[in-house]
Parts: C-alpha cells; structure tokens; sequence
C-alpha cells in the first residue's frame, strides 16, 4: 500500500468503535506474540500448531468467538441463557499458494435446559449472517455453513 493509500485510509473519520491496533513481536522459529498496542492480554500463535495455533486457527476462533458472543447475548436478551457453549470450526484451503481459506463450517454445541431450538437457530443465524465484525471482514463471497447440536441433539 502506498503513503498516499495509508494516508487516505487512516483519515477515515471513526464512526461507532475505534480502529483496532495490535502488535505482533517474533519470537523465533515461525512463532509470535501478538496483543493489542495497548497492552494487557497477549497470544502465542505458531505456524507449526506445537507451541500455539497457527495464524490460519487464530482466524478461525476469531470467527467462532465473534459468533459465540453474539449468540450469548442473543439468547440472553430472550431470558433463555445457555449453560455452555462449544463451537467446532473446519476452515477448507486452497491447495496452492497461499493457503487461504475457501469454505467454513462452525458446528454450535449448545447446552441450556430453557433454550429452544428455533431460538438458537435464529440466534446463530443471525450472529454469521449480521452481528459478527469478524465474518463481515471476510471475503463476503465465501462460503460459511454451520449446524447446531442442542442439548446433545442434532434434530
């Protein structure tokens, strides 16, 4: 990107939340730290997966994390909150270089006496399709399914 390209992109005037700002330092091998610039909690990725997810997996639970929220607060808005929540996500990649990421599926492990189905189901509708910034930074021609297991059942 040039100076000019920066200069134009930076001067966006801020609307709702302020830009995100993170640093990444490596550590070695092909591993980093990464947090955001003003400190507090940081990452650990690893290309490898040994010592820490691979940047590809940090995207991933992006994704899962950013839907999962939305869903809590969905279902917590209805008065129906769920006990736990898991998110299972299997990302495709394009066989060549770079690797990227061509399809996703998210599979929703929910757990909550009161919650019903059509209720969860609108809740993660919703959460992929309208309330994740993370989803919505993706390319908006990719593909993302999910399916939902509620108290032990995929009906």
């Amino acid at each position: 990107m040039s100076a000019e390209q920066l200069k134009d992109t930076t001067a966006m005037p801020v609307v709702g939340k302020p830009p995100a700002s993170v640093q990444i330092s490596w550590v070695g091998a092909h591993e980093f730290e990464g947090g955001r610039l003003s400190g507090g909690a940081s990452i650990h990725m690893d290309s490898s997966g040994k010592t820490g997810p691979s940047p590809i997996d940090t995207l991933l639970c992006a994704l899962a994390g950013c839907t999962g929220v939305d869903i809590v607060d969905i279902l917590e808005k209805r008065r129906t909150p769920m006990s736990a929540m898991s998110v299972d996500v299997v990302g495709e990649r394009f066989a060549g270089t770079p690797g990227r990421i061509t399809k996703i599926h998210l599979v929703y492990h929910i757990i909550g006496a009161d919650v019903e189905r059509v209720h969860a189901e609108r809740a993660i509708e919703l959460a992929v399709t309208k309330y994740c910034s993370v989803r919505d930074s993706l390319d908006p021609n990719m593909p993302i399914t999910w399916r939902l297991e509620l108290n032990g059942s995929f009906e």
